[in-house]
């Protein structure tokens, strides 16, 4: 066996290489009478430390990044307790289903709930409890869920006059797109209700709803949401 005493060049100071030295004795990596003066040995030394360091910084990295998605799964199990564990709103009457909603309209719902564009007595709370940088993340979690399951409802009903002019915005399929919600697949009663209030001016944080729902009758708007959440 060589004598060792590790002296690596001035890349890694010896007082950090002395405790890996030790671990790599113990490990049967290098024999305990073995000099490290240079050359392969003390390569063989560097690249450890380099491999550990990385590992200990990978390790640091991975560890914030876990925590970080478990803090704002946290901040989102709030939600769950209306809009549904499982995606299924707990009265979708009257709540509408986020898990696979467009996430640039969810950003703007939560960012019109803080600033004061949209009210509600339980979502105005909630975003002004959250910090500003968390209403993109909180919204992209809900985004990255799939959409619930539906349940067979027969045959498709046909197109009521108008939807077509939705379309540009809520794409072909009603599924949404930036910065439009997705329609398809929101309860009847949901989408009445929420036509309505951009007709009645109840709901103003979207400038081209309003005065679209006040051209179209009760009944046009009822033949909508009957479609839409048919899809």
């Amino acid at each position: 066996m060589i004598q060792i005493r590790a002296r690596l060049s001035a890349n890694v100071p010896s007082r950090h290489t002395r405790p890996i030295e030790s671990l790599l004795r113990r490990v049967g990596l290098i024999g305990h009478g073995t000099e490290v003066t240079g050359g392969r040995n003390a390569a063989m030394l560097a690249r450890v430390f380099s491999m550990i360091f990385g590992v200990g910084i990978g390790f640091a990295i991975a560890t914030v990044t876990a925590y970080a998605a478990d803090d704002i799964e946290a901040k989102a199990q709030m939600c769950a307790a209306c809009h549904g564990q499982n995606g299924v709103p707990a009265d979708p009457k009257t709540v509408p289903i986020i898990w696979g909603q467009q996430q640039s309209y969810l950003v703007k719902q939560l960012r019109d709930y803080r600033a004061g564009d949209r009210d509600n007595a339980i979502m105005t709370p909630i975003a002004k409890s959250l910090a500003q940088e968390d209403l993109r993340k909180i919204s992209a979690y809900f985004a990255s869920k799939p959409w619930p399951a539906q349940p067979a409802s027969g045959a498709r009903p046909s197109p009521p006059p108008g939807i077509a002019q939705c379309q540009p915005c809520h794409q072909p399929n009603f599924e949404g797109g930036m910065p439009a919600p997705r329609l398809a697949g929101l309860s009847y009663e949901y989408l009445v209700s929420t036509m309505r209030a951009f007709a009645a001016d109840e709901r103003s944080n979207n400038g081209d709803m309003p005065k679209f729902m006040q051209m179209l009758t009760d009944s046009d708007r009822d033949a909508m949401a009957r479609y839409l959440s048919a899809l």
